[in-house]
């Protein structure tokens, strides 16, 4: 296959994170408004220029309270720093369709390398004639790297939001 562009499909895509709380429960959240540029040969990642956009205003955890929070200074500080970004500057193959893709993430106004594991799914045809590739996508950050140290002491130890946050994208993209 050829490099191509590719374009996310973001009715057929989620951007979600898990971080814990309170030391013993898990808390699960997603951005609802992304957008990537992949200009790929999906069966072959290793040459491919990847950048995606998150809009950190789109941050949803099914709990309106909490997304307001989130979307404070306290964390993420949407007025100043409304965009999250990634782009990829180095693609090592792992396995039969797996690679890590390293690349630089700016969050909050802090640039840092970041490497994911990501599989190729595959390619297919829709209904309608449209070629589809899906990609699963996984890692994780420590969200001090970027400036998100709020947090409240428990009175029995610990802190109430964990430093490592869990990334799991599912993505659809189109060519063209």
């Amino acid at each position: 296959m050829a490099k191509t562009n590719w374009n996310v499909d973001k009715a057929h895509s989620t951007v979600d994170f898990s971080v814990k709380h309170m030391m013993f429960a898990t808390v699960k959240g997603g951005f609802q408004d992304f957008d990537a540029t992949i200009v790929a040969d999906p069966t072959d990642l290793t040459t491919a220029d990847i950048e995606f956009t998150i809009d950190v205003s789109s941050i949803d955890t099914r709990n309106g309270d909490r997304d307001a929070h989130l979307r404070s200074a306290d964390f993420f500080d949407v007025e100043n720093h409304p965009k999250m970004t990634f782009k990829s500057t180095v693609i090592e193959k792992t396995d039969d369709n797996e690679y890590n893709i390293t690349g630089d993430l700016t969050l909050r106004g802090t640039t840092k390398a970041e490497t994911f594991a990501v599989t190729f799914e595959g390619t297919g045809l829709d209904p309608w004639g449209n070629e589809k590739a899906g990609f699963a996508v996984s890692g994780k950050i420590k969200r001090s790297d970027y400036g998100l140290t709020w947090n409240a002491p428990l009175e029995a130890g610990g802190v109430l939001v964990g430093d490592q946050i869990k990334v799991e994208l599912q993505l659809q993209a189109a060519k063209g």
